[in-house]
């Protein structure tokens, strides 16, 4: 739909009536998406758009906006999201040239027959990925960088992946809880997430991350019951006071 009027949601205006507001202008703040491939056939890549998110203003009086203000609007809006894209495009470019070279360093010691040199020198395993700790289980062996569990505790991880994983070609998870690992308890704080990667059947690399304790506020009790009424229909909560959600037991994506 092309209207740039529309009547809000019943649930926005009950919203908008919780917070002593009358008027509402919502704005989009709309990004470009990384190109899709085309077919086999060979269909030009397209690129699709995703909302990145909303300039929002309310009043608490009726105000009427007129068109050509409304389009002035739009148009910054659209002239907001031109040059956020293009922040967001060279903040990968610039991420990516550095794992590039990262990845480039690392494989010529692995071509130099020193695979110690990954985790011995600069750059190193760390450095390829944003982790608080990582580790080379080589031959039997074990080099520790950052904050890793013991070396019995890996051993006791190759095998419980070596024993659960063995198709596979390692493990990525942001809770080792929540992927099944029997001895996760035992980690304590320090480790929760790992990426693991098999070197072969008995050698691994792997990258550690802490537990992050999530704190997020809702407005109103997330889990509130009394947020649909009696038809099941979706109502805001209405109370605006701040509710604490703690995240446990995960580390950052």
């Amino acid at each position: 739909c092309g209207s740039t009027l529309r009547a809000p949601h019943g649930c926005h205006a009950q919203y908008m009536a919780n917070m002593g507001s009358i008027a509402s202008l919502v704005m989009a703040v709309v990004v470009n998406e990384k190109e899709l491939d085309g077919d086999s056939e060979g269909q030009m890549q397209q690129k699709g758009r995703r909302l990145w998110g909303l300039v929002v203003c309310h009043h608490t009086s009726p105000r009427y906006v007129p068109f050509p203000l409304r389009y002035a609007c739009e148009f910054l809006m659209q002239v907001f999201g031109i040059q956020l894209n293009k922040e967001v495009e060279l903040a990968a470019q610039m991420r990516e040239k550095k794992i590039l070279r990262t990845q480039t360093l690392l494989c010529d010691m692995l071509l130099r027959d020193a695979p110690l040199g990954i985790v011995t020198q600069k750059p190193n395993i760390m450095d390829l990925v944003s982790c608080d700790g990582a580790a080379l289980y080589y031959g039997e062996n074990f080099w520790l960088l950052g904050v890793t569990p013991t070396e019995v505790q890996i051993q006791d991880i190759v095998a419980w992946l070596s024993e659960h994983h063995m198709d596979s070609t390692g493990l990525s998870t942001d809770s080792l809880v929540y992927a099944g690992y029997p001895g996760a308890g035992a980690l304590g704080d320090a480790v929760c997430g790992i990426a693991a990667v098999r070197i072969n059947s008995k050698d691994f690399l792997f990258w550690f991350r802490s537990h992050t304790a999530k704190e997020i506020k809702w407005g109103g009790a997330k889990h509130d019951l009394e947020d649909r009424d009696d038809g099941r229909k979706m109502h805001p909560r209405s109370s605006f006071n701040a509710f604490l959600e703690v995240v446990k037991m995960r580390s950052l994506p």
